[in-house]
């Protein structure tokens, strides 16, 4: 942290300096892999691109990423950047660099932001910070029956590729719509049982804190090697999980869980298990 503010403090380009991400989340765990997530505001951006090693004051790096030069990450209009930096001491700086116009505007982005350097005054007094809005949300009727009808839908799609043997296809689905649905499913379900007062974390990493036991251990037996039996397996028991969370959320909320295509689809999936290789009907 010196360093970061003794750079700051030595370069006239760099006028202010804020944190945010688990640094400065009271609620956050410590540890020696919490990111250093700065920002510099400065007066322009173009004399720090014309020169890419002045980022070497930090020390040596092991490996760096420059996301807003990325090409597959196409369209993006470059008003800020970011120098994302894992160094051989084993810290990490997430560095973005933002242009004095935007400075207000970026302090009001997002609450957990802190002010640690501010050499002109200019930015604005800021309350504590706070991850309120990083905390589950309550689901609309609306949402909670997109993320059934989702799940439903979505689940044959695993099934055919399982009995097709097209794997990667399986797993796609499985991974990109049934997991998803799956988890955010249980989120709600979480944020229930604490009163919707906590985040998760980055990737719902504090899920498990959150959940009764056997939830959390139906919740792990839907992940499954990259095999055939395994992900069956797994479905069955995304779908088995997905349906008692989803009663209970729609119990909590008095919204109609739709517990007929849970039943029909979770019955198709048995079906389709059973079919014969090159089977020309469902029989």
């Amino acid at each position: 942290m010196d360093l970061i503010l003794c750079v700051a403090g030595r370069d006239e380009r760099v006028r202010a300096v804020a944190l945010n991400g688990s640094r400065t989340n009271p609620n956050a765990r410590r540890d020696l892999f919490q990111d250093y997530d700065v920002v510099y505001i400065v007066t322009e951006l173009a004399p720090y691109l014309a020169d890419p090693d002045w980022i070497d004051v930090f020390g040596e790096r092991l490996i760096m990423q420059l996301p807003d030069t990325m090409s597959l990450i196409p369209g993006k209009q470059m008003t800020r950047f970011a120098y994302l930096m894992l160094f051989a001491d084993g810290n990490r700086i997430d560095l973005t660099l933002v242009p004095l116009d935007e400075a207000e505007a970026y302090a009001r982005e997002d609450k957990l932001t802190v002010i640690l350097l501010d050499k002109d005054g200019r930015m604005p007094a800021l309350p504590p910070p706070t991850d309120e809005d990083y905390r589950v949300r309550p689901p609309t009727a609306a949402m909670f029956n997109d993320c059934c009808n989702e799940f439903w839908w979505v689940a044959p799609y695993v099934a055919k590729g399982l009995w097709r043997r097209e794997l990667p296809y399986a797993l796609w689905h499985m991974e990109n719509v049934i997991r998803p649905m799956l988890l955010q499913m249980l989120e709600w379900q979480a944020g229930i049982e604490t009163g919707f007062s906590v985040s998760l974390g980055k990737c719902r990493k504090y899920l498990e804190q959150y959940l009764d036991p056997e939830s959390w251990q139906a919740l792990l037996a839907t992940y499954s090697g990259a095999a055939y039996d395994p992900l069956w397996d797994a479905l069955f028991a995304a779908g088995e999980l997905f349906d008692r969370a989803g009663r209970f959320v729609g119990a909590h909320f008095g919204y109609d869980y739709p517990r007929q295509d849970g039943e029909r689809v979770m019955a198709f999936l048995a079906r389709v298990q059973t079919l014969p290789p090159g089977a020309t009907q469902f029989g």
